[in-house]
C-alpha cells in the first residue's frame, strides 16, 4: 500500500482531509472512522490518521473525489463542537500508531470473594471453536483486536549479557550497520572494526583519547589570534532562530515527514530525559554547520554533523559525567553544563574553526531553536536528515537517530518540556575550566604574542623614520 500525500484543516464543527490519489476509481473508496481513528482505502493508497479528539460519521460527512485535480476531500463532523484538533501540521504525528493502553500501578478493583459461573452449552461450544482455530486465525483475531497493529511492550531488561554484539542508536533499537564498517569510508566513526562490541564505557573512553589526539593548540592559538572571519560568523544572523509566529510545513518538508518511520516509542522516563540531552548535541552540530555555512550547505556538511555528535561517532549518548535525573522535565544545571561542554570539546578538536566564543554563539542558537517548540525542532531535525540522506556514508547515522528522533520529536516531545530546556540553555554558563585544555592560559599566551608583535611593529616604523632624509 502506497501512503498519499495529505493536509488536514478543521472548521468549528468539522475536520476536512484533503488526499492526493490521482488516477483511481471514487467507487473504491471505503472511509471508516473508529472514535479518534480514521481509516481510508483506496487502491493502491491507505492512509491511517489519529486525532487528538474523537470524530463522527454522521449526514454531515461526507468524501467528494475531483478527478481534474486528484485530490479526495473527507469531511468528518467533530463529537464535540467546537473543539479544537491541535497539531493538524504534525503529519508524522497525525501517522503515528494510537498509543499503547498503559496497566494502572496497582489494581482499582478489590475482590473480596468470587466464585466461579457456570458454563453453559454455548460456552463450551465457543470454547472448542477457538481451540480449533488454525494459528493464521488467531493471528487475525489477536490483529483486530488490536486495531490491526503490532502490539509493543517495553522488552525486559537482560541482566546478562549473551552476545558481543551490543546496540546502540536511538532508545538502543538498532545493531548491525557497522559489521562492515572497515569496507566503508567512515572517517568519523571513532570505535573502528569494535564498533558492535564496544561496552558504553568502552565508547566514552576511546572518544575522550580522540579528543585528545585531535586537540591542536596551535590551531586554537591561532584562530583566536586571527578571528576576523569568526567574529563575521558570530554575527551573522541565524533564520532558524527567528521567531515562529506563522509557522508551516513546506510541501518538501511535509513530504520528507510521509516517509518517516511508523512507530510507537515506549520510553522510560530516564530514556526521555536522556532523549532530551541527546537533542541537544544534535542541535548544537547542526548549529555549527548552519552558522559556519551561513545555512548554505557543503559537501562537508555531512562530516561536521556527524564529527560533532557524539552519539554518531562514537555512539556515545548523556548523561556526561553529571548524574542525570530521572525526570523527563527536570534538567540540572551540572548536566546540561557536562552536555555542552562535550560538544564544545569537539567543535575545538574537529572542525576549521576553532573557537569558544563560536560554540557559545551555537549554543544561544540552540536555546533559540528550542524556544520555537517541536515544529522548529523538527524543521531543523529534517534539514539535517537531508544533509544526511545524500552521503554515501554517513547516511546511516540519519537510519539509527534521526529518523527515529523526528518522529519522536513530533509525537513525544513536549513544548513545555523545550521551553523549559531553552530557558536552562540560554542562561548556562559553560566553563573554560570545564573543557579540560587550559583555554585561558592558551588565550592569554596568545594576547601577550600579539602586544608583542604590535610594540616590534611599532618599533621598526619609528625606525623607519629616522633613517629618512630630514626634509630640506
Amino acid at each position: 500500500m502506497i501512503t498519499p500525500r495529505f493536509s488536514c484543516s478543521q472548521t468549528d464543527k468539522s475536520v476536512v482531509v484533503s488526499i492526493y490519489c490521482p488516477a483511481v476509481r471514487a467507487s473504491d473508496v471505503e472511509v471508516n472512522v473508529d472514535e479518534t481513528l480514521l481509516s481510508v482505502h483506496i487502491n493502491p493508497y491507505f492512509l491511517r490518521l489519529n486525532f487528538s479528539h474523537p470524530l463522527v460519521e454522521d449526514d454531515a460527512s461526507s468524501a467528494v473525489y475531483d478527478p481534474s485535480t486528484g485530490y479526495l476531500t473527507v469531511t468528518l463532523t467533530k463529537e464535540v463542537p467546537g473543539q479544537e484538533f491541535k497539531d493538524l501540521d504534525l503529519l508524522a504525528k497525525l501517522l503515528a500508531p494510537r498509543p499503547s493502553q498503559t496497566s494502572p500501578s496497582q489494581p482499582v478493583i478489590e475482590v473480596l470473594d468470587s466464585q466461579e459461573a457456570p458454563q453453559d452449552d454455548s460456552d463450551d461450544e465457543l470454547s472448542a471453536r477457538t481451540q480449533g482455530l488454525s494459528l493464521e486465525q488467531r493471528e487475525i483475531l489477536e490483529a483486530a483486536e488490536n486495531d490491526w497493529q503490532l502490539p509493543q511492550t517495553v522488552p525486559e531488561a537482560i541482566p546478562l549479557q549473551v552476545t558481543v554484539e551490543r546496540r546502540y542508536g536511538f532508545l538502543d533499537m538498532h545493531s548491525g550497520y557497522f559489521k562492515h564498517v572497515e569496507h566503508m569510508e567512515n572517517e568519523v566513526n571513532e570505535l573502528g572494526a569494535d564498533a558492535e562490541a564496544c561496552s558504553p564505557e568502552d565508547r566514552r573512553k576511546r572518544r575522550l583519547e580522540h579528543e585528545e589526539q585531535k586537540w591542536d593548540e596551535d590551531h586554537y592559538m591561532a584562530d583566536y589570534a586571527d578571528d576576523e572571519y569568526i567574529q563575521e560568523l558570530i554575527a551573522w544572523p541565524n533564520p532558524c532562530a527567528a521567531s515562529s509566529e506563522g509557522f508551516q510545513y513546506t510541501e518538501k518538508e511535509n513530504l520528507a515527514m510521509l516517509r518517516l518511520p511508523r512507530k510507537e516509542y515506549l520510553a522510560t522516563p530516564e530514556q526521555a530525559h536522556h532523549l532530551y540531552l541527546t537533542l541537544l548535541t544534535l542541535l548544537f552540530a547542526y548549529a555549527y554547520e548552519t552558522r559556519t555555512t551561513q545555512h548554505d550547505p557543503t559537501p562537508e556538511s555531512a562530516w561536521t554533523i556527524a564529527s560533532l555528535t557524539p552519539a554518531f561517532s562514537a555512539l556515545d549518548t548523556p548523561p556526561y559525567g553529571a548524574p542525570a535525573t530521572c525526570v523527563p522535565s527536570a534538567f540540572s544545571e551540572a548536566e546540561l553544563a557536562a552536555t555542552f561542554s562535550a560538544s564544545y570539546r569537539r567543535s575545538l578538536a574537529f572542525p576549521l574553526y576553532r573557537s569558544f566564543a563560536l560554540a557559545e554563539a551555537c549554543r544561544v542558537d540552540v536555546a533559540s531553536i528550542l524556544a520555537g517548540g517541536k515544529r522548529v525542532v523538527t524543521r531543523c531535525l529534517l534539514e539535517v536528515k537531508e544533509i544526511l540522506d545524500h552521503h554515501d556514508v554517513y547516511y546511516v547515522y540519519s537510519k539509527i537517530w534521526v529518523d527515529d528522533f523526528c518522529v519522536w520529536t513530533l509525537a513525544y516531545a513536549s513544548d513545555d518540556i523545550l521551553t523549559d530546556l531553552a530557558n536552562a540553555v540560554k542562561n548556562l554558563r559553560v566553563k573554560k575550566s570545564s573543557i579540560g585544555w587550559n583555554l585561558e592560559e592558551l588565550e592569554a599566551l596568545t594576547r601577550e604574542d600579539v602586544d608583542r608583535s604590535s610594540d616590534s611593529d611599532d618599533e621598526s616604523e619609528d625606525e623607519i623614520e629616522r633613517m629618512l632624509p630630514a626634509p630640506l
